[in-house]
């Protein structure tokens, strides 16, 4: 068991399959992009494999791809196949992915036979000129049809991952949610964080869940979900406005769908996280914000055995810090941009 010094055991792993992406999202990087890692410190088809089955081994059950844009590497069909077929104590891993869309429309259904079993897909805009200005690229087709790829492809639950910025796309919340539930897939709106490699990002200029939360409200009736676990979004059933004030004291039918919030700056859900990370060069992190990393690609190419590595990943575990600290006065920004850690 990966079992922290909190207490919490830990079963997904988001492996971050590269840190170059086809788009420039205002809130991730600079419109010149970033300097990318070195090739030669990539995590090879082989040595990924490796390490994701040594974790795999000991307890990791949910395995999430993820980037940069996991669909650019070119192996990306190989590493699923792959990553699906490894074995551990509850069987084989569930393999997801997390990318922008671009490219699914010809992906999706090799994925699907591959062994990947759903997708998050962000969309933060229906509207073309907005997602040139958030993107700083013309791809919003291109995403739509990545999300009716995954959908033909049985790519579920299909989730789409939503980032609103103040003045910029916050009046979309409501369309944005009408056009998942309409899918069939879970909105899931997430608070910016302070992982931009542009070092952006305020406080003050943040959308918050609450925020978030006031908005729907004005068109749908929002009903909590008990049980969240150790999952990153609270959820809601999503039903027409006005049924959760019915005479009766029940909801009047069924509901439209659902909806995930992910407050992880005003509503941090640390205590019961489960989740480590890899990077493409591969260092090992036990938190989004952490500000130290392990080594596991060296030890790797070094040659040293399975227990080594296991042990890495013990003691990467021991120092982890009960919480991500994004509130606290002496709160330092990791090093790494989003897209060089992976979501």
């Amino acid at each position: 068991m990966l079992v922290d010094g909190h207490g919490r055991e830990h079963r997904d792993l988001r492996v971050s399959l590269t840190d170059h992406c086809n788009l420039r999202c205002t809130y991730c990087m600079p419109g010149e992009g970033v300097p990318w890692l070195p090739k030669a410190s990539l995590l090879t088809l082989d040595e990924l494999v490796e390490l994701v089955g040594i974790a795999v081994e000991a307890g990791i059950s949910e395995v999430r791809l993820t980037g940069g844009e996991p669909l650019l590497r070119a192996d990306i069909v190989a590493i699923v196949a792959s990553i699906a077929a490894l074995s551990g104590p509850g069987g084989h891993p569930e393999v997801s992915m997390t990318t922008n869309g671009i490219g699914l429309a010809k992906l999706a259904e090799p994925l699907a036979e591959a062994g990947l079993a759903r997708v998050n897909v962000s969309l933060d805009t229906l509207d073309a000129e907005t997602y040139r200005r958030m993107a700083r690229r013309d791809r919003l087709d291109d995403t739509l049809a990545g999300i009716e790829a995954a959908r033909a492809a049985g790519l579920g639950p299909l989730k789409l991952n939503t980032v609103l910025l103040r003045d910029v796309n916050t009046h979309e919340a409501v369309d944005l949610l009408r056009f998942a539930l309409e899918r069939d897939a879970e909105l899931r709106f997430i608070e910016q964080m302070p992982l931009d490699a542009g070092h952006t990002w305020t406080r003050e200029g943040m959308v918050t869940a609450d925020e978030v939360q006031a908005w729907l409200s004005e068109a749908f009736d929002l009903e909590a979900i008990p049980g969240r676990g150790a999952a990153p979004a609270e959820r809601y059933r999503v039903r027409p406005l006005g049924s959760l004030s019915s005479s009766k004291g029940e909801p009047d039918g069924d509901p439209l769908g659902t909806v995930g919030i992910i407050a992880s700056v005003t509503r941090p859900f640390c205590g019961a996280c489960d989740r480590l990370r890899l990077t493409a060069d591969g260092q090992l992190r036990n938190c989004l914000f952490a500000t130290a990393e392990s080594d596991l690609r060296t030890p790797l190419r070094e040659g040293v055995d399975r227990g080594e590595i296991i042990r890495r990943i013990h003691a990467s575990l021991a120092v982890k810090l009960p919480g991500h600290g994004i509130n606290d006065p002496g709160f330092l920004q990791p090093r790494r941009p989003m897209s060089a850690i992976g979501g």
